[in-house]
């Protein structure tokens, strides 16, 4: 009798999974965002939104739930109930940064959520004024060597991927150069461009209206390859710093426990999103990448997201870095 009853619960909960995932979603979904409206994460997820919307037939609706480098819309996701109706949007180093620079971020990265995919891919770059005296990488590399603490560099905030990317350029070039955190990109952006600020390591998105005009100057892209749509500017490597490389990674997350079919059902969707060529075309708008094959799996991201945290953990350790 007890192995009966056993049997029959465990073929009630398959039959509530197989429900869940024919009738999920039923409702509107949440998508938490820990960022403000209108930045490059921001914009991913509703470019991704509109399309899960128009699939699924019900409303994915961003709530923008910003602070703490992201920490706090962190800690919102990682206690919302595992049920599919409040998804998680985040930039995979801020996410994963997180508890290394904020004692109020308790949640473990890799217990707290489970992947669904890779939003988008973009490359950061090394970006100075305009009219800063270094003409490339090895000229600001020289410079900042012989005048340590001199250069100032702007972030959207401690623990901000613009932030950990000029962490990681200080420790591979050598250099002390001197942390400016601001609410936000635009603000640090503002400033580079008056002059205030002589660098940032930022996405492409967000500077490249200033390039045309000459307002800010982009002197390496932080990967292996070129940038068609800027064919001028080198690679670290080609620059003469071989191995910086930083990627912001936009990802899409669910709450760990939520039911497998429900997640069967978001990365089914997912995968109909990286073909739809309206969604890859606004993805690229934004100077950013779809996934390539290989990296468009929740596995894929599961593992880069383990890689992406020891790799920052430790570059936060060896500066002695802690969000004030």
């Amino acid at each position: 009798m007890l192995r009966l009853a056993m049997a029959l619960g465990v073929g009630g909960l398959m039959a509530i999974g197989s429900a869940a995932a024919q009738t999920y979603p039923s409702k509107p979904v949440t998508v938490i965002v820990p960022f403000a409206a209108g930045g490059p994460t921001d914009v991913a997820a509703r470019i991704y939104g509109e399309f899960f919307s128009r699939t699924l037939g019900q409303q994915f609706v961003v709530e923008n739930a910003a602070g703490a480098g992201g920490t706090s819309g962190a800690m919102k996701a990682a206690r919302a109930a595992p049920d599919g109706y409040a998804v998680f949007v985040h930039n995979v180093a801020p996410l994963v940064a997180g508890p290394a620079l904020y004692a109020s971020a308790q949640y473990d990265p890799l217990k707290a959520f489970e992947p669904i995919g890779t939003l988008a891919f973009a490359a950061h770059y090394v970006v100075l004024r305009k009219d800063f005296q270094a003409k490339d990488l090895k000229e600001l590399i020289a410079y900042a060597k012989a005048n340590p603490g001199k250069i100032n560099y702007g972030s959207a905030g401690a623990g901000s991927a613009t932030h950990l990317a000029c962490v990681l350029f200080g420790q591979q070039a050598g250099v002390d150069i001197r942390h400016v955190p601001y609410r936000g990109t635009g603000p640090a952006l503002n400033d580079l461009v008056s002059g205030t600020l002589d660098m940032m390591c930022d996405q492409g998105l967000n500077m490249m209206g200033q390039v045309p005009t000459g307002n800010v100057r982009p002197i390496a892209i932080a990967q292996a390859t070129r940038y068609a749509k800027l064919p001028d500017v080198p690679t670290s490597a080609e620059a003469g710093l071989p191995g910086f490389e930083v990627s912001a990674a936009t990802a899409f997350y669910v709450p760990a426990g939520t039911p497998a079919a429900v997640k069967a059902k978001l990365v089914e969707t997912m995968a109909a999103a990286y073909k739809d060529p309206l969604t890859r075309k606004r993805i690229e708008d934004l100077a950013s990448e779809v996934p390539a094959a290989g990296q468009d799996t929740p596995e894929a991201l599961g593992k880069f997201t383990a890689s992406e945290m020891a790799r920052w953990t430790e570059a936060i350790k060896a500066g002695g870095i802690k969000a004030q």
